[in-house]
């Protein structure tokens, strides 16, 4: 007699779903007074409320085209027929060039225009769509450069621009505003990364090849409007009077760098970003270990969503607990460790594995926005783009390391990223001390 065992695909309880769904929702309905309950009513100028509304309009659409090139890179491997050593390759080029570049990329923007390095940011995503499109998978290689540099370029050219537009010192904005908009920001790009995952499925679903051609054609489109508006469209604010000349954006760069503060909170960036990069590298084999057959799509909005609460909840920290981005920051950063210790130390079951992750995901919708204000408190907005892109150097170097050396199988590199969390929950504590 024949024994059929039925094979059960896990996925989490649609009731988390709507628990953070409900949660975010409530989170921004009853925004602490502190933080008003409009984040537009902070503007002082007609000019700054249409900046942000048309800014936050963009930065969704970019967010949507960053989602949808990165959230089914895996399944693109697969499908062209990527063996594991082929992948790591893949990845290590992709680091590669981000660490090469990186050096001087943010640097060059700040001193042509951080408009400038949003359109690059589109140039690339045209580039990397024209090369799937055409060339398929003999250029996948080349296009995973275009997409890695693009990645790059997303982390700081979207934030400098907000910033030097919304200056307070120079436009007379409430600093209130600009702290507003950095959840903000983090919300939308959260919500964007859902949103580009179901219209990617809903390509994908209606090829009979299961191509990824649609998504490319989408993103394609999307960097094409996008360029055009940014470019002609945008409607920019009325001139002002001419700063007085100042150093070039290299030296002032070396003259920050005599402030360690500045070099505390690059530190913190840096273990952040190989943190999140090294979560995101290995939550699939890991969640996979546990020997069930697992529903990664059902998994990655659950892990976005718990970042959106995150970003939702942290006005509530700033507001009626009146905690200061370094005392956030200082018990934040130890509960990501403790999360990604959890990870590496020993096996455990995918309910486990959930918890964990959706921890360390709400953290990191908190720390991302704190990071942002301490970065106006303590960094020029001169060169707010060399600091963020040259704080992202060291991790990515420590990721290519790493990568080659081969501890992308093991837990290796989850322990590196938990010392680097209790390093940067150093970093800040000495900042708060200071």
């Amino acid at each position: 007699m024949a024994v059929v065992i039925e094979s059960e695909i896990w996925m989490p309880n649609k009731a988390l779903y709507l628990f953070l769904l409900v949660a975010c929702f409530l989170s921004l309905l009853y925004l602490p007074a502190k933080s008003s309950g409009n984040v537009f009513d902070h503007s002082s100028s007609p000019n700054s409320l249409r900046f942000q509304r048309n800014f936050l309009a963009v930065f969704v659409l970019s967010s949507v085209i960053q989602g949808s090139s990165s959230v089914f890179g895996e399944y693109e491997l697969s499908y062209f027929g990527f063996s594991k050593e082929q992948a790591l390759n893949y990845l290590c080029i992709g680091y590669a060039a981000s660490l090469i570049l990186g050096i001087f990329l943010g640097t060059l923007f700040d001193q042509i225009g951080h408009r400038r390095s949003c359109l690059f940011f589109y140039l690339l995503h045209l580039s990397a769509s024209l090369l799937k499109i055409t060339g398929g998978d003999s250029s996948i290689w080349l296009s995973g450069i275009c997409l890695s540099v693009a990645s790059s370029t997303f982390f700081f050219c979207f934030e400098a621009w907000m910033v030097a537009e919304l200056d307070p010192n120079k436009v007379g904005t409430r600093q209130d505003t600009v702290n507003d908009m950095f959840w903000l920001m983090n919300l939308f790009e959260s919500a964007s990364f859902v949103g580009s995952q179901f219209v990617g499925n809903y390509l994908i679903s209606r090829d009979a090849r299961k191509s990824t051609v649609p998504i490319w054609k989408e993103i394609l489109l999307l960097s094409l409007l996008a360029t055009l508006y940014v470019s002609w469209g945008w409607k920019k604010r009325a001139p002002e009077k001419k700063p007085p000349p100042r150093l070039a954006s290299p030296f002032r760069v070396a003259a920050a760098a005599a402030d360690a503060r500045i070099w505390l909170l690059a530190c913190a960036q840096s273990c952040v970003h190989f943190a999140i990069s090294t979560f995101w590298i290995i939550w699939a084999p890991t969640a996979i270990a546990d020997g069930r057959e697992l529903s990664l799509g059902m998994i990655y909005p659950c892990l976005i969503g718990c970042k959106m609460l995150g970003s939702a909840c942290s006005p509530w920290l700033y507001g009626p607990l009146s905690l200061r981005p370094e005392e956030c920051l200082v018990y934040a950063f130890p509960i990501m460790a403790l999360v990604l210790g959890a990870v590496a130390y020993d096996y455990q079951e995918i309910e486990v594995l959930m918890i964990l992750f959706c921890v360390f995901h709400a953290c990191a919708g908190v720390v991302l926005p704190s990071l942002a204000r301490l970065r106006t408190v303590y960094v020029p907005n001169e060169i707010r783009g060399g600091m963020m892109s040259l704080s992202a150097v060291p991790a990515n170097a420590a990721l290519l390391f790493l990568l080659l050396t081969g501890y992308v199988a093991n837990s290796g590199m989850v322990w590196v990223a938990a010392f680097g969390m209790g390093a940067a929950s150093g970093c800040m504590f000495m900042l708060k001390k200071w």
